[in-house]
């Protein structure tokens, strides 16, 4: 089965869409719990996807880019879309990648591999005010002949998420939260990170840890959502769920790679200050932020590297001044990156060229690589990493999977990082991630 290609495994992908008026994505997801479902959402573009169902899955281990960007070739090759009245409710995968190349899926991580990607079978599109669902399938017969049976499979489908009883949402107060890594050994893995620094192997590197969460009854994911779109509305929200009850979700304020045609945009954001308590106090310290030196070349060795690393895939590479992106609870330093991609550059090779920057990584980042393994205890497994969606030109979004948690039947593990260098400070630097955990906690009730 693994020689076989993508069209002999499933047959030719077929694909049709109708326009589903008083449909929200939000009870569209809740109808489909207990199923496979996928999300996501970008009030950048004023665009969401949510899907349901697998009608094709994508999987890869090692040269996981390459690989999945040939799957998506063969896939979309051939395939016929029977209504394309709106061209963006065309098909399009849903997945992302580990962190690691590596990495080996533990328990937590049983359902991410290094590489996964569903073309889901139900397609939900919101945007500009407009609804379509698309079905997506496959055949070995003529795809014309599928045109009845998929326009009344898609308005029953329609009907039956109208006429949904959706499921009630627990109160989530009762809990156990556990971390980890103690304060100690966080210390002593900066002051191991700074010890490299000072002999001039490192220049940066993040460390990461997590919170464990256990609940009573199953996580509702759907109540986290919502409440993540209404306080972090300028965030990147996604959901990756590819077995009922196994999620990986969040709402991430770091754009990997955003490629249109041969258009791309990408972003620096590193460096971070709490939000104030009041205006005034809120001013200051977006300036003391501007003007610290730490925080300035954390975030200049950000943007250094993704503009080394995407010269030789575009030309015309602009960088903005650097400014201030303001979320709820914090605001980060903010460089926005565009360019035009030479011929025959897509989403992914963006992607793998920029994964992982040194905001999440470090530099060097084969060196920064080695520490992180050395200092987490537990894998980051698809946190920090590109998480998003391609269609069949290999146009697509990547955010960076911060802000984020994986859960797992009863059980939630969310995680949160910090930018070390040479002027950082272990207790601050624990405070940053407690202030990072506050989404995901908070979205959960806890907190």
């Amino acid at each position: 089965m693994l020689n076989k290609s993508i069209v002999e495994q499933y047959g030719r992908l077929v694909s049709y869409s109708l326009p589903c008026e008083g449909v929200s994505l939000g009870n569209f997801l809740r109808a489909m719990r207990g199923n496979p479902r996928f999300y996501w959402e970008s009030s950048h573009d004023d665009v969401a996807f949510a899907g349901t169902g697998i009608a094709v899955e994508l999987v890869a281990y090692s040269d996981r880019f390459t690989s999945i960007e040939r799957q998506v070739r063969e896939l979309f090759d051939g395939a016929v879309i029977l209504n394309d009245k709106e061209p963006l409710a065309a098909p399009r995968l849903f997945g992302g990648f580990s962190f690691r190349d590596d990495f080996i899926p533990d328990e937590t991580w049983a359902d991410f591999p290094p590489a996964h990607f569903v073309l889901p079978h139900y397609q939900l599109l919101q945007f500009h005010g407009q609804t379509w669902l698309t079905i997506n399938a496959h055949t070995d017969d003529d795809p014309e002949s599928l045109r009845d049976d998929l326009h009344a499979a898609l308005t029953a489908k329609i009907e039956q998420i109208k006429n949904a009883t959706l499921p009630f949402s627990k109160p989530q107060h009762t809990y156990e939260i556990n971390y980890p890594l103690s304060f100690e050994a966080w210390k002593a893995g900066i002051h191991a990170a700074i010890q490299r620094m000072a002999a001039g192997e490192l220049q940066k590197v993040v460390l990461a840890r997590v919170a464990e969460i256990r609940f009573p009854y199953h996580v509702d994911v759907d109540s986290a959502l919502d409440y993540l779109a209404k306080v972090y509305p300028q965030t990147y929200r996604f959901l990756f769920e590819p077995r009922p009850y196994h999620a990986f979700y969040g709402a991430t304020p770091e754009l990997l790679a955003g490629v249109y045609g041969n258009q791309v945009k990408t972003m620096g954001l590193a460096g971070s200050i709490r939000r104030g308590k009041t205006p005034v106090e809120d001013g200051a310290l977006t300036a003391e932020l501007l003007n610290s030196p730490k925080d300035r070349y954390e975030h200049q060795l950000v943007v250094d590297r993704i503009r080394e690393r995407l010269t030789h895939l575009t030309h015309n590479l602009q960088i903005a001044p650097t400014g201030i992106m303001t979320l709820s609870n914090i605001h980060h330093l903010h460089t926005a990156i565009e360019g035009t991609l030479r011929e025959g550059v897509g989403v992914l090779q963006v992607a793998e060229t920029l994964h992982p920057t040194p905001a999440l990584g470090g530099e060097p980042r084969d060196v920064a690589m080695q520490m992180i393994r050395e200092s987490e205890p537990v894998p980051r497994g698809w946190y920090a990493a590109p998480v998003g969606w391609i269609d069949r030109n290999l146009n697509g979004q990547f955010s960076v999977a911060i802000r984020s948690a994986v859960a797992q039947g009863k059980r939630v593990w969310a995680y949160a990082g910090a930018g070390i260098v040479p002027a950082s400070d272990p207790q601050k630097e624990w405070d940053e991630t407690a202030l990072k955990f506050q989404p995901m906690l908070n979205a959960l009730r806890i907190g």
